[in-house]
């Protein structure tokens, strides 16, 4: 069984930092793209960051200069720096992955409980 833990939201000030981790365990054969989504209430969920077995990224347009989407294919954890907070930045995050668990026949994608961040003053 494949698990996905975030941590890391919280709330902070507009023009503040938070960074979220996200680690998968499990049987895990091989994990090919991690990424953070985002919903706000009322909104639709949207990709935020992704990064690539070989570190390419993606940003969305409303994150870029701003996050920083990061891997440790050791410890199977992606992590998301955010600096500059605003509080249209207010949602609940949640890590995806895409991976082959151990005896599986194909790519599965997993997702995680999700973590509250809220920037407000």
């Amino acid at each position: 069984q494949v698990q996905l833990v975030e941590s890391g939201g919280g709330l902070v000030l507009p023009g503040g930092s938070l960074r979220l981790s996200c680690a998968a365990s499990g049987s895990i054969f091989s994990i090919y793209s991690m990424a953070w989504y985002r919903q706000a209430p009322g909104k639709q969920r949207e990709l935020v960051a992704e990064i690539t077995s070989g570190a390419s990224t993606y940003y969305a347009d409303s994150v870029k200069g701003r996050f920083t989407i990061s891997r440790d294919n050791v410890k199977n954890t992606v992590y998301l720096q955010m600096n500059s907070l605003k509080p249209e930045d207010t949602a609940v995050y949640s890590c995806n992955s895409d991976l082959i668990a151990t005896g599986a026949k194909g790519i599965d994608h997993y997702w995680g409980q999700g973590t509250q961040v809220t920037v407000s003053s």
